[in-house]
């Protein structure tokens, strides 16, 4: 090959061929080299879309209506003890009280007495002292005695033993009293026998 075919384009020599080649490869690997260290912000994202599950609606409805059948549950719970607890403390009330007045019913015959000695002036010196000492008890216990001459008759609470009319009354009332009668709290333990006048 001579040199009047280079000049005029003829045949390229080995050394123009492989010139030529190594530029091409030397463009192309800073191409590669900037593709490769490309910004993370230039990077494209795909964004994940999180599908609902189709049961969750349901799911989440029918532990809502689990809750609120438990918590009616316990509410029912709840109000059923307080209910017990004040049920189980009246019957403690009534038993107590009728335990206490089944032991004072049985000490009334002794107050009788004690108020027969008082009215015939026999309740001196020692007996006194009990006598005193007997009724304070009973009354720290809730015992209390009615009857008293000239109350006005009441038939819930009165046993009338004996009638009379006068004129110095204007409705039925106790003209006499026979024995005394007793209640604890509400609870009417013995009516007090009286003898009643009705007005003429």
């Amino acid at each position: 090959m001579s040199a009047k075919d280079d000049e005029t384009g003829g045949p390229a020599t080995e050394r123009e061929v492989i010139q030529g080649e190594t530029d091409a490869t030397t463009d192309e690997a800073p191409q590669k080299k900037r593709g490769a260290h490309r910004a993370p912000e230039e990077e494209e994202t795909t964004p994940v879309v999180e599908e609902a599950k189709p049961g969750l609606g349901a799911e989440l409805s029918a532990l809502r209506g689990e809750l609120d059948e438990r918590t009616h549950d316990l509410q029912r719970v709840t109000a059923e003890y307080a209910n017990y607890r004040k049920r189980v403390d009246r019957d403690r009330g009534a038993a107590a009280e009728q335990t206490t007045g089944a032991v004072l019913t049985a000490l009334l015959p002794v107050l009788d007495d004690i108020d027969r000695a008082r009215e015939h002036g026999d309740l001196v010196g020692p007996f006194a002292s009990v006598a005193e000492q007997l009724t304070a008890a009973t009354g720290k216990l809730g015992l209390v005695a009615f009857g008293e001459k000239g109350d006005p008759f009441d038939p819930n609470r009165h046993e009338a033993v004996a009638h009379q009319t006068s004129a110095d009354v204007t409705e039925p009332t106790c003209v006499e009293v026979m024995r005394r009668g007793y209640t604890l709290g509400e609870r009417l333990l013995r009516p007090a026998m009286v003898a009643v006048a009705d007005p003429e």
